[in-house]
């Protein structure tokens, strides 16, 4: 792992908690959307979030 300070790994924390969080809430958004393309939107956001969240974590290794 190349130098990261202490900041640097708070704020990646912060922000893949974050996208963590989305990813949870738009899946439970989609799951209870009747209409098809409401859910297509929650579905579409919770696999952008968790796409996110996978791309912060290869900063940490």
């Amino acid at each position: 792992m190349s130098n990261i300070s202490e900041l640097d790994l708070q704020n990646l924390r912060h922000l893949i908690g974050g996208f963590d969080t989305t990813h949870c809430k738009m899946q439970a958004y989609a799951k209870e959307a009747t209409d098809p393309q409401i859910r297509q939107f929650f579905e579409k956001g919770a696999k952008s979030a968790m796409d996110n969240k996978q791309q912060l974590m290869k900063f940490l290794g």
